[in-house]
């Protein structure tokens, strides 16, 4: 049900991102002001037409594959009714003072389904942030051949941490608006279960019960290969807005370093590296996991969090607690992160969390962990949505007294 009073058009035509909403035949049927400006076209220009006839590929250089791999993403996006985030495209624009003469572009691109009450695609939301400016700085201006991998991660990452700053600053000054713009916000920036992890995983978010204290807490799902995932769970220090602008930032440089990387203990380095430049950032805990599901190995790195359960089918369980290093900020970046391995028999369960489940005030933090471990091991031969559930109802998290974000990551092995 829509909010009364909310004039959603306004809302979209005022987003600083640049925005369209396209019809699954990718028909252009509204662009926000932001996109107006970025394209250099104005909506009479926009609305109506087919998107790929308004951006027509540069046929001078038809080996660059923007429209071929935007394209794609839609496709994606169509078939799997799933958000699809573009690595680093060049997209060249047509130049309307100058007919048949093309503007070198580069674009870090988001397109998001809407979906109408049967579960099928309504629209597309297209969401671009231009990136030219820092791809040239990269390489050099004039441009001097293609971007290494590394350099298309930096231009992501900056895409991403600039688009969040931006949403940061307007948090901060938006402190005073209802609850539900906070919860709203911070739901928003947590993904949903990959479909390569369905029905073997399970999230779960739980706000704090009090006014505006939404904070930080983040979760995060990557497939590596065909072989291996990837599964974080984070924790900003503070509370409001302004934690959840931070952890938007964060997830999105902690998902792309992991892919970078492969490794836990790298990644979280690189994130505490990146964590250095976000105000706020410094006193975040996260955990990082790999899992080898050929190798039945779990690697995982740990900055100042709560440890992960690990119970095996036969009910054996353990605290993932063999590399603990402190928070981000609170750590030698001269020394490396500690790393540890472990195996796993199939139909394991591992679960990932915040403190907001396991901690009580006046209570010790290891009561909280019995509890956690007790309630796991007890529900182990549930499915990860059931077993989810049980675990918030075990552990008090819907009782309507929390003064802590709770989220929680359940994955059958």
């Amino acid at each position: 049900m829509a909010a009364p009073g909310v004039d959603y058009g306004a809302a979209f035509r005022a987003g600083p991102s640049p925005m369209l909403v396209l019809s699954p035949e990718l028909i252009v049927l509204d662009a926000n002001d932001a996109y107006q400006a970025v394209s250099g076209r104005a909506r009479e220009q926009l609305l109506g037409h087919h998107l790929f006839d308004v951006f027509p590929d540069n046929p001078r250089h038809p080996d660059v594959g923007g429209p071929g791999a935007l394209r794609a993403s839609f496709e994606r996006v169509l078939a799997t009714r799933e958000r699809d985030s573009m690595a680093l495209q060049q997209y060249d624009v047509e130049e309307l003072a100058h007919p048949g003469e093309f503007a070198e572009r580069y674009w870090s691109t988001v397109n998001t389904p809407v979906l109408d009450g049967a579960g099928e695609v309504a629209f597309i939301l297209h969401r671009v942030e231009e990136v030219t400016a820092l791809v040239r700085q990269l390489r050099g201006a004039p441009p001097e051949g293609p971007l290494s991998p590394v350099d298309r991660m930096a231009a992501d990452l900056l895409a991403r941490s600039e688009e969040l700053a931006l949403l940061n600053e307007d948090l901060r000054r938006a402190h005073a608006r209802e609850r539900e713009v906070a919860l709203a916000l911070q739901r928003a920036l947590l993904p949903a279960v990959p479909a390569t992890y369905r029905p073997s995983a399970a999230v779960r978010y739980r706000p704090a019960a009090t006014a505006l204290n939404v904070c930080g807490d983040w979760y995060d799902l990557v497939d590596l290969d065909r072989r291996s995932s990837a599964v974080a769970v984070g924790d900003v220090v503070g509370h409001g807005l302004e934690a959840a602008g931070v952890m938007g930032q964060l997830h999105s440089a902690l998902s792309a370093a992991v892919r970078a990387t492969g490794q836990p203990a790298r990644a979280l380095e690189t994130l505490a590296l990146f964590a250095g430049s976000v105000e706020g950032a410094l006193s975040t805990t996260v955990v990082q996991i790999v899992v080898d599901r050929r190798m039945h190995t779990i690697r995982y790195s740990c900055a100042g969090h709560p440890p992960p359960v690990l119970v095996q089918a036969d009910g054996g369980a353990e605290l993932l607690d063999a590399a603990t290093d402190p928070p981000l900020g609170a750590w030698d970046d001269s020394l490396p992160r500690s790393e540890a391995e472990v195996h796993y028999r199939p139909g394991a369960t591992l679960v990932l969390y915040t403190d907001g489940l396991v901690e009580r005030r006046g209570e010790d933090i290891d009561a909280g962990l019995d509890r956690l471990v007790d309630s796991v091991t007890r529900h182990r031969r549930l499915e990860p949505e059931q077993l989810a559930d049980a675990l918030l109802t075990d552990l008090g998290a819907d009782d309507g007294q929390r003064t802590d974000d709770i989220a929680v990551v359940v994955l059958r092995l």
